[in-house]
């Protein structure tokens, strides 16, 4: 089939004048004429969109290099094993109703008692009062974080607040919104999967980072500046970080907001998710990027999916901040993008406001709170290890685990674990890393859970420790037969060479 054309019938001869044609268009000496005692001949149609040997439906381009391996092949085969009647731990994603844990009452009580006025649609950028409610909670740690007072910028208004389906939604959106192609975004490496995604299914280049393991997976600002361009449209911040865990310091956060204000006319936009914003341990606290961006634009996002454990809801918040008055072009583009989708779902937009008025995950984070019981188990668990090693996470709801094994390759690895221990992990590869010797763990399961995970893990490890020693003695006896043949060659031509 040919590619060069996206026309269902074949074009006429080059050669053929308008004065040629007959009266349904088709040139008197076109091959598609015949006489009645010429076999008619079948005009080729011409599907541009099927594989040229298979016929299959080719899909879009953009999707070509998108990966989302938390929720691929692996999965698949853990769903596999599951359907077989074999129970699975799917440490792989952040889904804490899947391990039980439950969303705050209220929550669930405004969604039920509101029920009846949220059948039709509501504005597109979501519900007033809910918005506004993201206003003051916003407003509120935006004055907390600068000591008390609010920084000399507009404050917040609910029509800078726009409400999604998951925060998830409205990454998609923003980039949509923002990227043309081979446009370029600052992403952290490791990063979570579906902000390259989002930015390569919408023409632009994802430009990573480095997040070094040596330096606790805290990037430098050198590092950072190395990757502005000219083509260069935002930078994404992940804090407190998925996958490691790490809380980055005000300081980095002043030196990024600093790059980004320099940049010309204030055109490097600064894309924060702070979705994990209140799970932090031992007293950590983290500073929100919209304290300190003052002069260019910050998008932060936040939700009900992690701190609130309500991931099912789909709900999650999209503030502009900042320098707004650059951005109103780009502002006018994501209420279209709003529109076009209608609303978001509106009866979880009733759950924002006794949300954001609950704190019981400080319960939860706190010392005998599960998730710091559990990230307590895994600290332990890995400094028992002969083979792990880890970055302590100070907070979000994994850990980013190193093997210290030659030739460890995490995608056969998390295979083998899901096969031999039913124990499902993302691998960290999937986390767009150049190295494959991490896998990401969830802190979601109960201690003792995890106790019997990293068991099974560390099994799974000296299985592999003991296969090593095995080729390594393999090689060396290979290695001194070659040895041995060197030697005695090496005999027999002195021997060719003595007198006697």
């Amino acid at each position: 089939f040919s590619v060069l054309t996206h026309q269902i019938f074949a074009m006429p001869p080059k050669n053929a004048r308008k004065s040629d044609k007959g009266a349904n268009g088709v040139p008197k000496d076109s091959p598609a004429v015949t006489s009645d005692s010429e076999p008619p001949i079948k005009r080729q149609r011409i599907f541009p969109a099927l594989h040229e040997k298979t016929h299959a439906i080719a899909c879009c381009r953009a999707l070509r290099d998108v990966k989302y391996e938390i929720r691929g092949p692996l999965a698949s085969r853990a769903e596999e094993i599951e359907r077989s009647g074999t129970k699975v731990m799917k440490c792989n994603i952040g889904n804490p109703g899947a391990f039980g844990f439950q969303a705050p009452k209220e929550i669930e009580e405004a969604i039920y008692a509101n029920i009846g006025r949220a059948v039709p649609y509501c504005h597109q950028k979501g519900l007033p009062e809910a918005r506004q409610c993201v206003v003051e909670h916003v407003n509120k740690y935006i004055t907390e974080e600068n000591g008390g007072e609010y920084p000399s910028m507009p404050r917040l208004t609910a029509n800078d607040i726009f409400l999604g389906n998951g925060v998830s939604e409205l990454i998609m959106m923003c980039m949509r919104g923002l990227l043309n192609p081979g446009d370029e975004v600052l992403i952290p490496s490791p990063d979570y999967p579906l902000w390259t995604a989002a930015v390569v299914m919408h023409g632009g280049v994802a430009v990573y980072y480095p997040c070094k393991p040596e330096n606790g997976f805290v990037p430098k600002i050198e590092d950072i500046r190395k990757c502005v361009t000219a083509r260069t449209r935002a930078i994404v911040m992940i804090n407190p970080n998925n996958p490691t865990g790490v809380i980055y310091p005000r300081s980095l956060l002043q030196e990024i907001a600093d790059m980004a204000e320099e940049y010309p006319f204030g055109g490097m936009v600064i894309f924060a998710d702070e979705i994990y914003d209140q799970i932090t341990f031992d007293g950590k606290k983290m500073t929100h990027l919209a304290s300190v961006v003052h002069n260019t634009l910050c998008c932060s996002f936040g939700g009900l999916s992690k701190v609130y454990r309500a991931c099912g809801f789909r709900v999650g918040w999209l503030v502009m901040s900042g320098n707004r008055s650059r951005a109103v072009s780009y502002d006018n583009a994501l209420n279209l993008l709003s529109g076009l989708r209608l609303c978001s779902n509106v009866p979880g937009q009733y759950a924002v406001i006794p949300a954001l008025k609950d704190m019981s995950i400080q319960q939860l984070v706190a010392p005998g709170g599960r998730l710091y019981e559990a990230r307590k188990v895994i600290l332990s668990s890995v400094a028992k290890s002969k083979y792990m090693t880890l970055a302590e996470p100070e907070g979000a709801m994994y850990a980013f685990i190193k093997i210290n094994l030659p030739e460890f390759d995490d995608q056969v690895f998390a295979l083998d674990l899901v096969e031999k221990k039913h124990i499902l992990i993302a691998p960290g590869s999937s986390f767009n890393v150049p190295y494959k010797n991490h896998f990401r763990m969830t802190l979601l399961p109960s201690p003792d859970e995890l106790k019997r995970a990293f068991q099974d893990i560390e099994d799974v490890l000296e299985m592999y420790a003991e296969k090593l020693e095995q080729r390594k003695e393999e090689a060396l006896k290979i290695v001194q037969a070659l040895r041995g043949g060197e030697e005695k060659a090496r005999m027999e031509k002195l021997r060719s060479k003595t007198v006697f």
